[in-house]
């Protein structure tokens, strides 16, 4: 007896010096952390690797994915293109007028390729060139790979001359970046732009917990190819709707906003059974996600079309500039005192959610609401309200007060450095005002202090205030009120 239970010890021990630390199958997912119960799941951005779709062509493909309501793409080499292209194989040794055709074919369907790969290619300078100049005349912002050689320094410098990422996958044991260490150890020193095509489902076959391999790379993951599988720890497990599995999707998508992950979740649904049918199971586990996200219903105003940042809608008004970092999507204040203002439309009632920053105890700024017309002179401040960002002030010129008019009831400021958050509802004449998750301010508005009269809409903006201490924005989301 003493004999099988020292075996199955070790045996035991040997499973988790494998595959590294698990957890046992009937804990996926029930983490107990109540950072993840209460999280801001983000709205993120989705992309179908076309690995799901492998039975049909490239064209074909593109039809299937916009049935799903995705507009994006992760294609991989030696998928049939089709039509008039029918037996070329989707991949980098396309030439110009073959790349024309797919280029005609996206933009027909609305869709665009953001990734591709798992491609391969050998660790020399044609080689690599090729698989990068592909990319830049598709528009690809990753490519995902495995690389053979232990020697990142030449595609380092691929990604550095073309700007494109590369995103490092991993295949089950014994692939050799299977493991999320082995990953780590490789590009921990490198570029940022190289980083991690997270698969959750390779994770889960090698029994390696989904979680703790996000929270390990956390900072590195370009890419997440999300997947829920059936069982954990069965090399034959199988995909299954996101939220029906043992994958644990709520956290992991928790634990994806809490890191502030910027990419695309892409679909690749691998099961073998529905390959010739994943949309009814891939729209269920769609279904679940919108169900979870906090954001689902709100607009991300400071938006990725393409897959990066930008200002399209905002203009600026009066001294000073926002920049804006494309892949972070941080805005941050330059001199001033001037209105960066959203421009696309105006708001009656709303909830208005950002993420703020200062950078020092005396930073200055504030969020303008319902600016009644494009902001010519510096009159708008007298018939429209301002949320106050100033920890030295008091009163009604302190954070969460509405600007001269009413101060706030609460002090919920993080320390200096630190991410805060707003949640600004305006309904009607009611502007109610969460920072940090605690209420600080209901007010029924009226003319008061600098405030003359107010609109019943108006547009939205961040104020820029001096080039002391500037002040950084982002996840700017707003969902209007019916």
């Amino acid at each position: 007896m003493k004999r099988s239970v020292i075996i199955i010890s070790m045996l035991v021990f040997l499973a988790v010096w494998v595959c590294g630390a698990k957890t046992p199958v009937d804990k996926i997912g029930i983490t107990g952390d109540p950072a993840y119960a209460g999280a801001k799941i983000f709205k993120f951005p989705w992309a179908v690797q076309a690995w799901t779709f492998r039975n049909f062509s490239f064209f074909d493909t593109l039809k299937k994915v916009k049935e799903l309501g995705v507009q994006y793409l992760e294609a991989y080499p030696g998928q049939e293109i089709g039509g008039d292209l029918k037996g070329v194989k989707f991949d980098h040794t396309l030439s110009d007028p073959q790349i024309e055709q797919v280029k005609k074919a996206l933009a027909a369907e609305g869709i665009t390729v953001i990734a591709y790969g798992v491609v391969k290619f050998a660790n020399d300078e044609p080689s690599m060139r090729q698989v990068f100049d592909f990319a830049r005349k598709i528009g690809i912002l990753t490519i995902v790979t495995e690389p053979e050689s232990d020697d990142y320094s030449l595609l380092e410098r691929m990604v550095k001359e073309f700007d494109i990422q590369v995103a490092i996958h991993n295949h089950p044991l014994p692939s050799k970046y299977a493991l999320p260490q082995t990953v780590l150890d490789h590009i921990r020193n490198l570029d940022a732009r190289i980083g991690v095509c997270a698969d959750t489902g390779h994770w889960m076959r090698c029994g390696v917990q989904p979680l703790n391999a996000l929270k390990l790379l956390s900072g590195r993951i370009l890419d997440v190819h999300l997947k829920d599988l059936n069982k954990f720890d069965l090399k034959k497990a199988h995909d299954v709707p996101f939220g029906t599995g043992k994958a644990g999707i709520h956290d992991i998508l928790a634990e994806l906003s809490l890191q502030d992950f910027k990419g695309f979740l892409v679909v690749e649904h691998e099961n073998e059974k529905e390959v010739n049918n994943p949309s009814p199971s891939i729209l269920k586990g769609l279904a679940y996600v919108k169900g979870i996200t906090y954001y689902q219903d709100y607009e991300e105003i400071l938006g990725r079309p393409a897959g990066k940042y930008g200002k399209s809608g905002w203009n600026h008004y009066g001294p000073g500039y926002f920049t804006l970092d494309e892949r972070a999507g941080v805005l941050q204040s330059q001199g001033g005192m001037g209105l960066l203002w959203y421009s696309v439309r105006k708001y009656k009632d709303f909830v208005l959610e950002l993420d703020y920053r200062c950078s020092r105890k005396d930073t200055n700024s504030g969020v303008f609401l319902r600016v009644p017309d494009l902001p010519a002179s510096n009159d708008y401040i007298y018939h429209s309200f301002e949320i106050q960002i100033s920890d030295a002030e008091e009163g009604i010129h302190k954070t969460g007060a509405v600007y001269d008019a009413e101060p706030p009831t609460a002090d919920a400021a993080r320390p200096t450095g630190e991410w805060n958050h707003f949640k600004i509802t305006f309904q009607g004449s009611r502007i109610q005002v969460e920072l940090n998750g605690k209420a600080v301010l209901d007010w029924q508005v009226q003319p008061r202090g600098k405030v003359k009269d107010f609109a019943a809409e108006g547009y939205v903006g961040l104020q820029n205030h001096d080039s002391i201490s500037p002040v950084s924005f982002k996840n700017v989301y707003i969902k209007e009120l019916k």
